[in-house]
């Protein structure tokens, strides 16, 4: 179809460059130099702190601050300014996603596994944590509630959050208003590579934090990535720009799976879109329905931009979708077919998945419950999208009595020898010869 906002490609007819190629996110071709850029800003951060940060925000935000919290008078504007409508909504999408959240919370337990030996998992919240909220080319207050529920949920002590300020020095009224729903007092008007570095590193205004979470653009997840790998700080998962795969049959509503197609690409221009199907009049007309859509939607020039980089790909066969769906591992998951739970199983890296024509990807971005904040570029073969869990740590604790290393102390031992740790295996002799036998502490 000329035209086409999207590329239309046959799978079965490209070979393995092609298809690599195909499947390639548009963030990798400035990979480098984003990985210079944000080095740079950390370290200048590291540096001069709370002066780097106003200089930075100055630069690339166009506001001059001199105070990065936000006070009581502008949380009080925000309340003020938030229509009712949409705090009931954001109040409503927030008892969902606690009631989901809070269903799947993992609790401590304990367990004797030999007779005399206690083991146990303890649960405790991370004490700081950092919660990252964007605001690049439109706020997300909804990722402040996707963030600060579950923290809430965990007991973190200390919580704050950043987003960037707008053009006249504010932060967005719906993102504060959002915050202090779920419990959070501290937000920093900070936004970027720049908000992640005074998290991680701290500074004279921002205290330093134990682990940050949230999504954000390319250059939020190189500064979370490159900040975790040096120490700096503990991060939640590769959140990067938003993709969606859908895989549709020939009785998917095109109309629907457009829509879809859409509500993804308008999130920014380095989002990816892919649409798979072995149905090629579908294909055709998705071609037609995302044509008709785009020119309506006030984000036309940022949809426009993602679907340049997006694909339509025609399959022989579903099987092959869903193997080219587990290779790309996306973000989002839309399962637009007839008996989308059959299908459920053959699903093996996601960060979310959406079944039949019903479950749009919005769903879950706004209100059905479960987080939006999820693993992008891939890293859904091996990472989940964000829960209570990632709040907390699991502290393993055993305890043993006399008969208790009486019992399984010679399996130590022998397991100690056999890997040459000889203090090791002293250490569990001499307790199982017991204190009367304290003038023989030699090892054997």
């Amino acid at each position: 179809m000329n035209g086409s906002p999207v590329r239309r490609l046959r799978w079965s007819a490209l070979d393995d460059g092609a298809r690599a190629q195909a499947l390639a996110r548009p963030v990798r071709a400035t990979a480098e130099a984003t990985r210079n850029d944000v080095a740079a800003l950390v370290e200048d951060v590291r540096r001069r702190g709370d002066v780097a940060l106003r200089e930075i925000t100055e630069r690339l935000d166009g506001v001059a601050l001199q105070e990065f919290e936000v006070g009581a008078e502008e949380f009080a504007r925000a309340e003020a300014a938030v229509e009712p409508g949409l705090r009931r909504a954001m109040e409503e999408a927030a008892a969902r996603i606690e009631a989901f959240h809070r269903a799947g919370m993992v609790p401590g337990y304990a367990i004797e596994t030999a007779p005399g030996v206690v083991c146990e998992r303890v649960v405790r919240a991370i004490a700081r944590v950092g919660l990252y909220v964007p605001a690049g080319s439109a706020p997300l207050p909804s990722t402040a509630l996707m963030l600060g529920v579950p923290a809430r949920l965990a007991g973190c002590r200390d919580v704050l959050l950043c987003t960037p300020p707008r053009a006249d020095g504010s932060a967005d009224p719906a993102v504060l208003v959002a915050a202090r729903l779920t419990g959070v007092r501290r937000v920093f008007k900070l936004g970027g590579a720049q908000a992640i570095a005074a998290m991680a590193l701290g500074s004279d205004s921002v205290p330093k934090c134990d682990k940050l979470f949230g999504p954000g653009n390319a250059w939020v997840t190189e500064a979370k990535r490159q900040l975790a790998q040096s120490g700096a700080v503990a991060i939640d998962l590769p959140a990067g720009p938003s993709e969606v795969m859908v895989i549709a049959d020939a009785g998917a509503d095109a109309g629907f799976v457009a829509a879809d197609l859409l509500s993804q690409a308008e999130h920014g221009p380095d989002s990816q879109v892919l649409l798979l199907s072995d149905d090629a009049a579908l294909l055709d007309a998705v071609e037609r329905e995302l044509a008709a859509q785009l020119p309506a939607l006030p984000r036309a020039d940022v949809a426009a931009c993602a679907l340049a980089q997006s694909r339509l790909v025609e399959v022989d066969a579903l099987d092959d979708a869903f193997a080219i769906g587990n290779a790309y591992a996306p973000e989002h998951l839309i399962l637009a077919l007839r008996e989308p739970r059959r299908w459920l199983d053959r699903v093996e890296a996601a960060g979310s998945v959406f079944l039949g024509d019903y479950t749009p990807e919005a769903l879950g971005d706004y209100c059905s419950g479960t987080n939006h904040v999820l693993p992008t570029d891939g890293a859904a073969r091996a990472c989940s999208g964000l829960g209570v869990a990632s709040f907390q740590n699991f502290i393993s604790v055993q305890s043993a009595s006399r008969q208790g290393i009486a019992g399984i102390g010679a399996c130590a031992v022998t397991l100690a020898e056999a890997e040459g740790f000889e203090a090791h295996a002293n250490a569990v002799r001499l307790r199982m010869r017991g204190p009367e036998a304290a003038s023989t502490r030699a090892p054997a």
